[in-house]
């Protein structure tokens, strides 16, 4: 179903990459002289280079919210990516990037090596979110330098599912 929403909006921009050529063509070809297609060019310019290089918006609001204290990721299936932060105003947030953005939110809390998470929002297609985590050294890593974080659906859930911590200032003091 998201695939037809994201072509639409490829197509749109591919016309409208279109429609700029065709008016520099245009504007070429009568010298530049018409003020009215020249204003048009340059709208048509701004928006086409404001949509290729900021696909996910000009506004980052993750830097207008709280610090991170934990970052975790993951690539999936077709370059899919998923993202899991944790706020130190003891809130997290996870983007699901693939064919679309999905976000969900809550709050957590830690209690002595567990993360629970609490007042889960799940976002557009989702079915649940996971219970709680814990955060475990990495099974790839021999070094015991890197490790994951694992997310178990409910106490009856052995397997879990891993995210990479590329950032944990968990312990960090707090002023």
């Amino acid at each position: 179903m998201l695939f037809l929403p994201f072509f639409a909006l490829v197509l749109i921009f591919f016309i409208l990459a279109i429609a700029l050529l065709r008016q520099l063509f245009l504007a070429i070809r009568e010298k530049l002289t018409d003020k009215h297609r020249l204003l048009t060019i340059g709208l048509l310019t701004i928006v086409v280079c404001l949509t290729f290089f900021f696909p996910l918006g000009l506004i980052n609001f993750d830097r207008i919210s709280s610090d991170d204290l934990l970052v975790a990721q993951r690539e999936g299936a077709a370059n899919c990516m998923t993202t899991f932060k944790l706020k130190d105003n003891k809130t997290f947030v996870e983007k699901n990037m693939c064919f679309g953005v999905t976000e969900i939110r809550g709050n957590y809390k830690i209690v002595r090596d567990t993360i629970y998470f609490e007042n889960v929002e799940v976002g557009r297609h989702e079915d649940g979110f996971y219970k709680f985590a814990l955060i475990r050294p990495s099974i790839f890593d021999t070094d015991a330098k890197r490790f994951d974080l694992v997310r178990f659906k409910d106490f009856d859930d052995t397997t879990g599912h891993e995210l990479w911590i590329i950032r944990n200032e968990l312990n960090k003091p707090c002023y």
